[in-house]
């Protein structure tokens, strides 16, 4: 289950035009080019989206290898779903008041997503007679995540009222809970921006620029794997995906111009290659959040989640060497979806299917 969560974290994220992590990302662009680059690079994206085939398919299959093998065998003939750590199964729950419903988590979801959206538009220009695709290609992302929200926050607080599931009192004091919970992520990002205003100030990106024009013209082609790999290495050892993108984005961007498609795979790869490294970054916030989530051993869960995350990133990287040659979406993702799969059913026939 812990692994299930962390799949369906920052990959998700990483694909979902209406993030943070969207905002995170186009703030290291150009005004008004930043989602259009975001949504261009999503097909592209293929760590993540790998990450959720292999996550389908192990869930599907019944199919485990490594160390969450030795943990699904001894939960299935011991009946030991916590491999011996009872203490972690053993804590104390506050109950849900009763007359909870469904719908009560659902609704504020779907009304954040729709809000988000249209604050997007609206930001976009869409109010003022821009067409839909084009409002939502110039929008300004910050400002219609923040509108969005506010405009959610309101209608969940009436929501709530007349459910009377909470108090006015209970809901203004969830919000200071909530914002100490962003407080991280707030410095992350801030942090982030400086080492951008840094690497730019030091001429980070003319440098990198000037020795990948005086080389081969061959090397660029496997640039995207190589920015894949120093990507994962960087995130992992800084557990931090939105430090990465501060880092790389801007230099990636300084080699590339936008209407270059290999620039378009550069980020794609720089996005994924964090998105790998905090995937299997032991200190990750998502890493930390999805064993306390799954309440789950966190050691476990990082030993028990790196073979799978080293698989995805191993077919990923082949993946950025075929787009490296061939950047087109359509070939590129259908060619690293099959690999995908083959390496799944290969690692399958040779490890055998273990019995319940």
């Amino acid at each position: 289950m812990a692994y299930l969560i962390d799949a369906t974290a920052a990959p998700i994220c990483i694909i979902a035009p209406v993030s943070s992590w969207a905002a995170a990302v186009s703030s290291y662009v150009e005004e008004g080019n930043g989602l259009q680059l975001f949504i261009q690079a999503i097909p592209f994206n293929f760590y993540a989206i790998l990450t959720l085939v292999m996550m389908i398919f192990l869930a599907v299959s019944e199919f485990d290898y490594g160390p969450m093998a030795g943990h699904e065998k001894n939960a299935k003939e011991k009946g030991d779903v916590f491999s011996g750590m009872k203490n972690l199964a053993e804590t104390e729950e506050e109950e849900a008041g009763a007359g909870g419903k469904v719908m009560d988590l659902i609704f504020p979801i779907a009304v954040l997503i729709i809000a988000c959206v249209i604050g997007m538009i609206y930001s976009g220009g869409f109010f003022e007679g821009e067409s839909f695709i084009n409002a939502f290609s110039n929008s300004d992302a910050s400002i219609g995540l923040m509108l969005g929200s506010f405009a959610t926050l309101v209608i969940t607080f009436i929501y709530y009222l007349l459910r009377r599931r909470m108090s006015f009192t209970e809901m203004t004091a969830c919000i200071p809970e909530g914002f100490k919970s962003m407080v991280p992520a707030i410095l992350i990002l801030t942090f982030a921006w400086s080492l951008k205003a840094m690497t730019d100030s030091l001429g980070a990106k003319q440098f990198v620029e000037a020795v990948v024009q005086q080389s081969a013209g061959g090397f660029k082609t496997f640039l995207p794997a190589i920015i894949f790999l120093i990507a994962c290495l960087l995130s992992f050892s800084t557990g931090t995906s939105w430090g990465t993108f501060g880092i790389l984005i801007p230099i990636t961007l300084g080699v590339f111009p936008l209407t270059d498609p290999l620039g378009v795979v550069c980020v794609s790869a720089c996005m994924a290659g964090a998105v790998c490294g905090d995937h299997c970054s032991p200190i990750s916030d998502t890493t930390i959040m999805a064993s306390a989530g799954a309440r789950c051993d966190h050691v476990v869960h990082v030993s028990t989640q790196l073979p799978y995350a080293l698989t995805t990133a191993g077919v990923s990287f082949v993946a950025y060497v075929i787009a490296g040659f061939v950047p087109k979406a359509y070939i590129a993702l259908p060619v690293a979806a099959v690999l995908m799969i083959l390496a799944l059913f290969c690692m399958r026939k040779i490890l055998g299917v273990k019995e319940a």
